[in-house]
């Protein structure tokens, strides 16, 4: 799960990205505000993973804001201005978003959030992990894994000699998966990049499985593979 804020003077900005992440199950928007200064305490208390940041705002702008900050959350610019990207990509932002914001845009700046996520657990993560199925927990290594299907109420994990089934979501298993191997190719997909057999017609072959490309998660794909 991504917990998130944003921040924006505006409210209909505020309600842009409160119905965006209305259809993502994964990202939880916990609080709004409209004055970056009144955020600072909830920050420090709650510590989110991301945060939504308008530029233009009074009393202080969102980066002068984000500069302020001793631990900053993963940032996303939401501005309707563009000269501001060198600076604020200097300050390590995962996107920035010029207004108005389509959904896929918006998605896509969602899952470069996921992968920055994902890279920094990489660092601590072992080459396997624990899965609950039913009564038993399973030990997985991260190289078995084949792909994940989601289920409607729980995925199932595809290893080279098995089939698990847990209740953990997409998004959930995402996080426990180094992001230099895995990668979601469709809203019900998580495929091992190294298991490719082949790609054609909008479909992967991983061995005798056949998998769908989703049209939002193809350019991300493309980019991994070539």
């Amino acid at each position: 799960m991504i917990r998130c804020i944003a921040i924006d003077d505006e409210f209909l900005a505020l309600e842009v990205i409160e119905n965006y992440v209305e259809r993502l199950p994964h990202v939880q928007l916990v609080k709004t505000f409209t004055n970056a200064l009144e955020s600072i305490s909830f920050l420090n208390q709650e510590q989110p993973d991301l945060i939504f940041l308008d530029i233009d705002m009074p009393e202080i702008n969102g980066i002068e804001f984000l500069k302020s900050l001793n631990k900053p959350p993963l940032a996303i610019f939401t501005t309707a201005y563009s000269q501001f990207a060198p600076e604020a990509f200097d300050l390590d932002a995962v996107d920035y978003l010029i207004k108005p914001i389509p959904f896929e845009r918006f998605l896509k700046a969602i899952q470069k959030v996921e992968q920055r996520m994902n890279s920094t657990a990489d660092k601590n993560n072992q080459p396997y992990l624990f899965i609950k199925s039913d009564y038993k927990t399973f030990r997985v290594d991260f190289d078995d894994i084949l792909f994940i299907e989601g289920m409607k109420d729980f995925i199932s994990v595809r290893t080279s000699n098995q089939e698990i089934p847990t209740l953990l979501t997409i998004s959930g298993i995402l996080e426990k998966l180094p992001a230099s191997n895995f990668i979601r190719v469709h809203r019900s997909f998580v495929i091992a990049l190294n298991k490719i057999s082949s790609i054609e017609r909008g479909h992967i072959f991983i061995g005798e499985f056949k998998i769908p490309i989703g049209d939002m998660y193809r350019d991300e794909l493309m980019k991994r593979i070539v």
